[in-house]
């Protein structure tokens, strides 16, 4: 792989991530004990991520947000909690990784992909400073446009413009649809991002996030205005799909979460000891952030990447496509 040296030198950080795998759940011919463990095994589909994300959904549904009979007009008591619920979640989940991994410094370089720690002070950035644009992005433009999207979907349930999905009368596809969701975030999230980066979206929207090279958790959300607006717009699936508002507040809120460990920056979680556990493919996204033109999937589980040929897993072969696709489209 070219840049050999920086290769190195995340072996002297405790070890380069392995090659990424490919997801067995949509492969052929079928291969079911591989798709179980992917399903059930750990680091693995749902956990431990999105057991926690599903877990979070139904303690914001039962306790966090107000009964949907008060939802039928646009209210500010109740728009106030669940906005108040999204930024605190938002402080507490981008807020907690990013003062554990360059505040705190727990683990130091220990299984760091990027170059250095984002936080270096540059005048491209908003008050001169990568994080504090970044939170300022996040706290503003991503958690307005998340919680607007949630809220008008909430109202839409409550007055019965959109069907609601019960759960006594059809409990198999409620639950096969709540373990679908981050699948279809991945597809959704795959053609919103291959679009962001078309010349003029890339230039206008999609070039701020890009800013973030040496990415960190408030990374993940540093967008533009419109970017949000796209990246949230999978909420509006459940104006059409039968589902329950925790099916929204699920896909919604793990949409505007999980870019903090996507852009968390390491690969590794240090535990006590010598331990050291993966946390996910969080090597999927950073290639993107490194390379631009591979890996525009959330995390590889739907195949979109390899099907459409943008997909890098961290192989020398892998790569030496990605240069010749780049070469080929820019005519060099």
């Amino acid at each position: 792989m070219a840049e050999t040296s920086f290769e190195a030198e995340l072996e002297a950080r405790g070890g380069a991530p392995q090659a990424i795998p490919a997801s067995p759940i949509f492969t052929w011919p079928l291969q079911p004990v591989a798709a179980a463990k992917f399903l059930f095994g750990y680091p693995g589909y749902f956990v431990p991520m999105n057991i926690l994300y599903m877990g979070l959904a139904m303690i914001s549904w039962f306790w966090l947000t107000p009964d949907l009979a008060t939802m039928k007009t646009f209210q500010w008591d109740w728009i106030a909690i669940v906005y108040s619920r999204n930024l605190a979640l938002t402080f507490l989940v981008f807020g907690g990784l990013h003062w554990r991994f360059y505040m705190k410094n727990a683990q130091g370089e220990r299984y760091m992909l990027n170059r250095k720690a984002p936080t270096v002070s540059h005048r491209r950035f908003l008050f001169g400073n990568q994080v504090r644009e970044n939170m300022f992005w996040t706290a503003g433009s991503a958690v307005a446009v998340w919680s607007a999207y949630e809220v008008v979907t909430l109202w839409a349930f409550a007055n019965n413009y959109i069907p609601m999905l019960n759960w006594e009368a059809h409990p198999v596809y409620f639950v096969l649809l709540f373990c679908a969701i981050p699948m279809i975030r991945d597809a959704h999230f795959y053609f919103v991002h291959r679009l962001l980066h078309y010349r003029w979206f890339y230039r206008a929207v999609h070039q701020l996030h890009h800013k973030n090279v040496d990415i960190g958790p408030w990374s993940g959300m540093s967008m533009h205005p419109v970017e949000h607006i796209l990246y949230f717009s999978g909420t509006l699936l459940h104006w059409v799909l039968l589902s329950h508002p925790i099916h929204m507040i699920f896909h919604v809120q793990a949409t505007g979460l999980t870019p903090a460990m996507g852009h968390v920056g390491y690969h590794k979680w240090e535990g006590k000891g010598a331990n050291a556990h993966s946390i996910g493919q969080r090597y999927y996204h950073y290639l993107h952030h490194r390379y631009f033109e591979c890996n525009y999937g959330g995390d590889g589980t739907v195949p979109l990447d390899k099907l459409f040929g943008t997909l890098h897993d961290g192989t020398p072969e892998s790569h030496d496509v990605m240069l010749g696709r780049r070469k080929q489209a820019h005519g060099s």
